[in-house]
């Protein structure tokens, strides 16, 4: 009946208009219903404003039940959309009930709004930020929503000792193998060092690769829902290593597309990065150890 009602009398339109958008960084998500988008992006104590244009259309008069504006954080999950919540919401008033009789701009700010996570748009979980914009009617409401992202900067992460990382690969009298990754933690622009150790070497290995799986984890428990993506393959040798060989390992993060490490997000989901190092031999048998990394942003 809503619906019906705005067509035959021609709903108002609502209209958000971000401050200071020219000079704001971006950051291009690939959201799964929406396909790639870009989004403006708010860090640390940054204020959010703007404005709020309600055009009348082709109304005389429109009766309200009043206008507001929210702030909104929420984590979907997309084939469970029960599991979706917000995990914040922040309010304000624009117009009291009443009857409008013209166009109206309002102006709207948020001073240093909490940026308690990250946003990440993955395969089967979203946190988005949103602004939305709602006219209550006596027969239904119109709305508005505009969306923009959230960066976290952990600038501590540098400051911290770095470990490295070493693994062995082994099968008994055949092979034997170490590698080790040079650190735990990495920004997102960062690169990958090491090296991989052949000490012993008896089953002929036609190549060795490199990859970056992200994993989604959604839930908990025994109801804990795994998705497995992998990010980028790197071939990191040609052909089969001699006994006493080194290989080193270097590989460029800047071009995945990756997000920082997210840790059972409001009790909902975490994100964990992977590195899989895979040896393959002339029988297209494959041998492979992962390690998990850290992941963050800096400025």
């Amino acid at each position: 009946m809503a619906a019906l009602l705005n067509l035959v009398q021609g709903a108002p339109t609502i209209d958000i208009y971000l401050d200071g958008l020219d000079s704001r960084k971006t950051a291009r998500f690939n959201d799964k219903q929406q396909g790639f988008i870009k989004l403006p992006v708010y860090q640390g104590d940054d204020d959010i404003s703007g404005v709020v244009d309600l055009k009348m259309n082709k109304n005389k008069k429109i009766e309200h039940l009043g206008i507001r504006i929210e702030l909104i954080g929420r984590i979907e999950i997309l084939n469970d959309q029960k599991q979706s919540s917000d995990f914040m919401s922040m309010g304000r008033e624009l117009e009291a009930q009443g009857i409008l009789m013209e166009d109206k701009t309002y102006k709207f700010q948020f001073n240093k709004f909490e940026k308690q996570y990250e946003s990440y748009y993955g395969k089967e979980v979203k946190l988005r930020y949103y602004l939305r914009v709602t006219m209550n009617r006596n027969y239904g409401q119109v709305k508005k929503e505009v969306e923009f992202a959230v960066q976290i900067v952990e600038q501590d992460q540098d400051d911290q000792p770095q470990t490295s990382l070493k693994l062995e690969v082994g099968i008994e009298d055949c092979l034997h193998i170490d590698f080790e990754y040079f650190k735990s933690r990495y920004h997102l622009r960062d690169v990958v060092t090491g090296k991989v150790n052949f000490y012993l070497v008896k089953i002929k290995i036609k190549h060795m690769e490199l990859a970056v799986i992200r994993k989604e984890q959604i839930g908990q428990g025994t109801t804990q829902q795994t998705e497995n993506d992998i990010l980028v393959k790197y071939e990191l040798m040609d052909g089969c290593p001699q006994k006493g060989e080194v290989v080193p390992i270097r590989l460029f993060l800047s071009g995945i597309d990756m997000s920082p490490t997210l840790k059972n997000v409001s009790g909902k989901f975490s994100v964990k990065y992977i590195l899989n190092l895979i040896l393959v031999d002339e029988d297209d048998r494959k041998y492979f150890k992962q390690q998990e990394i850290t992941v963050y942003r800096k400025k």
